[in-house]
């Protein structure tokens, strides 16, 4: 994960194939296990694009902004 353009989010690159919620969220840094990511995810902790997502498995693609309990991420 990097912030190299300057606005404070992490990048985390995902590829062309993208990445499920739950996987990014372990990825990223943003939670420290799976279960963790669950509860955060079923908690409504979590914002896909500004969203509230409560589905762990929903896929994400470059482009795509996630936040957890205050920090963000970027996907490219």
């Amino acid at each position: 994960m990097s912030d190299g353009d300057g606005t404070g989010l992490g990048t985390v690159e995902v590829g062309e194939r993208g990445i499920r919620l739950g996987q990014l969220l372990k990825l990223a840094g943003l939670v420290d296990t799976g279960g963790e990511a669950k509860l955060a995810v079923e908690q409504g902790r979590v914002r896909v694009n500004g969203a509230v997502e409560t589905r762990r498995g929903a896929q994400l693609a470059a482009g795509d902004t996630v936040e957890c309990d205050g920090r963000s991420v970027r996907l490219a």
